[in-house]
């Protein structure tokens, strides 16, 4: 037998480099050439990724359902108040209290004084129609709140010494507090003096604190007075009570 020369073998091999050449360099080249494409996991193939598909975007619209879709929408609001809005809801107010007062003096009963609108003969307190405290009235010109006991005897006082207007004789500042419990204490504070002796122009002082004016004296020794709030009225009275259920403290001097 003879040996194969390793010639020969190589010379053999050649065409089989050749061929796998050919296959293998085409393959490379088509690789790297050829687009992306995508997957699904069952290995369906879409378009490639740089194309866009009408038919797949649209598969994601959302349907809204009617109730969804007619909600309200709603807004922050604000409002302004305007001064004629202000100046108005003032007047109202006001308005709301002195019908309450109305109210309040009709619903007392029958006579001159519970009428609101009437001015009670012998009345000549300036400010009888003005709101009292109790329904949110302020001060009189004398300082204290109106249509009380303190502020009519502190306008008999002031007309007594012939003083009807600004500047007044007597008021807060130098007649008494507005407590009528405390005027008797502040009459002797003041040195003015008191007695149980009454004399027209004096002050019947009461211990259940009120005061009024003692408008005359009775030939039986009685008294007759004038005073607002007696009974928690806020309105003017008359009556005539007997000499000793009072204590008289003396125009000031």
């Amino acid at each position: 037998m003879s040996a194969v020369r390793p010639s020969s073998v190589r010379r053999n091999r050649r065409p089989l480099r050749v061929f796998a050449t050919v296959l293998v360099v085409p393959a490379i080249v088509g690789t790297v050439a050829m687009p992306a494409y995508a997957f699904m996991p069952a290995g369906d193939l879409f378009e490639p990724s740089g194309v866009f598909s009408f038919a797949v975007a649209e598969a994601q619209d959302v349907d809204v359902s009617a109730d969804a879709s007619g909600a309200p929408v709603s807004h922050d609001a604000y409002s302004v108040t305007t001064k004629a809005e202000i100046e108005e809801a003032a007047r109202s107010a006001e308005e709301e209290a002195q019908a309450a007062w109305a109210a309040e003096l009709a619903s007392r009963g029958a006579g001159a004084y519970a009428i609101y609108t009437v001015k009670a003969e012998g009345d000549d307190y300036p400010w009888w129609d003005q709101i009292p405290d109790d329904y949110g009235g302020g001060l009189s010109p004398l300082r204290y709140y109106y249509r009380e006991c303190v502020d009519f005897v502190a306008w008999r006082l002031n007309r007594d010494a012939g003083s009807t207007g600004a500047p007044w004789k007597w008021d807060w500042s130098n007649l008494a507090s507005g407590s009528a419990y405390a005027w008797a204490d502040e009459w002797v504070a003041h040195g003015w003096p008191t007695s149980d002796v009454p004399v027209v122009g004096a002050v019947a002082w009461f211990p259940y604190n009120h005061v009024a004016y003692v408008q005359s004296i009775n030939g039986d020794g009685t008294v007759n007075i004038e005073e607002y709030n007696q009974n928690s009225d806020h309105s003017y009275h008359q009556r005539t009570i007997p000499a000793g259920s009072a204590l008289y403290l003396y125009p000031p001097t």
